[in-house]
């Protein structure tokens, strides 16, 4: 299934409208990406599937900090 690691992001349903109107189903996917990051804690390369807003996160707040976030999004920091 495609899950984001760090924002939780998943594919939703929708409609494709025609001109005329009529509505037939699709699927809204995220945009996935394999991507490795360096972790400076353990010392080594890690492989995650995120999306471009999880690579902003995790660009902004540092690998660290978004996987923490990402395994309890509920606490407050």
């Amino acid at each position: 299934m495609k899950v984001c690691e760090i924002t939780g992001k998943v594919a939703v349903i929708g409609n494709n409208v025609s001109h005329s109107n009529r509505k037939t189903k699709r699927k809204f996917s995220p945009n996935l990406k394999t991507k490795r990051f360096w972790s400076e804690e353990e010392g080594r390369w890690i492989t995650l599937k995120v999306s471009a807003a999880g690579m902003k996160t995790i660009n902004k707040k540092g690998l660290a900090v978004a996987l923490r976030e990402a395994a309890c999004p509920k606490k407050i920091y």
